[in-house]
C-alpha cells in the first residue's frame, strides 16, 4: 500500500523527534538506530528508507536543531525595537537556547564531530550567524554602529559566541555564565556604537 505525502511526512518528523531525544540522552555514539525504529514504531528498513544512515539521521537532527535556535534567536531579537537591544537579546539568546538540556550534545558536542568542522559551521552560517550578520549590517546602513568589515565583524561576534557557550555549557550556573558573558559581549560590542 502507497502512503500518502503527509504520512511519509510524519513518519520522517516522528524517526526527527525520537532521534533528537535518543542523542541528546545518549550522545551519538551511544543512539542506536534499532532502538530509534522501535519507538517510533518503524521497521529499520523504513528509517534506512528516509536516513541513509545513522550519520544522516543525526545530520537531519542537527539541521532541524541549528534552525529552531536561529528563529528563536531571530523571534527574541524581534521583542525589542532599538537595534541594539535586538542585537545584544540576540546574542543572549544565541547563548541560553544553545545551552538548554535538549540542544547542548547535539550542537556542541556531537555536532561538530559528526558533522565536521566544515558542514557544521555551514549550517551555523545558514542559520544563526546569516541573522547576525543582517543585523550587524542593517546597524551599520541605519548609522547606529561603526563602519567596519561586516563578514569579519559576523565572524568574530559568532566565534565568540560560540567559544562562550561551550564554557556556559560547562558552568553548574548557566545563568551566572550567560550574565558574565553578555557583560564581555556587550563591553566589545561597545567599541562599535556611534
Amino acid at each position: 500500500m502507497r502512503r500518502t505525502k503527509s504520512e511519509v511526512n510524519e513518519t520522517i518528523q516522528l524517526l526527527l523527534k525520537v532521534a533528537r531525544a535518543q542523542f541528546t540522552e545518549k550522545g551519538y555514539a551511544h543512539a542506536a538506530l534499532e532502538e530509534i525504529a522501535d519507538e517510533a514504531h518503524v521497521t529499520r528498513g523504513a528509517l534506512y528508507h528516509h536516513f541513509k544512515n545513522k550519520q544522516g539521521l543525526f545530520l537531519a537532527v542537527l539541521a532541524l536543531v541549528q534552525t529552531e535556535i536561529g528563529q528563536r534567536v531571530e523571534a527574541e531579537a524581534d521583542r525589542y525595537v532599538d537595534p541594539w537591544e535586538q542585537l545584544l537579546f540576540g546574542c543572549r539568546a544565541f547563548i541560553a537556547t544553545v545551552v538548554e538540556p535538549q540542544n547542548k550534545r547535539i550542537m556542541l558536542v556531537d555536532g561538530p564531530s559528526v558533522a565536521g568542522w566544515e558542514s557544521w559551521r555551514e549550517m551555523d552560517e545558514q542559520n544563526s550567524m546569516s541573522h547576525l550578520r543582517e543585523q550587524l549590517a542593517s546597524m551599520q546602513q541605519q548609522g547606529k554602529m561603526k563602519a567596519a568589515p561586516v563578514d569579519a565583524l559576523t565572524r568574530a561576534l559568532s566565534g565568540a559566541l560560540n567559544e562562550c557557550s561551550l564554557w556556559v555549557a560547562q558552568m553548574p550556573d548557566t545563568d551566572k555564565g550567560i550574565e558574565e558573558t553578555m557583560h564581555v559581549i556587550a563591553g566589545m560590542l561597545q567599541g562599535f556604537r556611534v
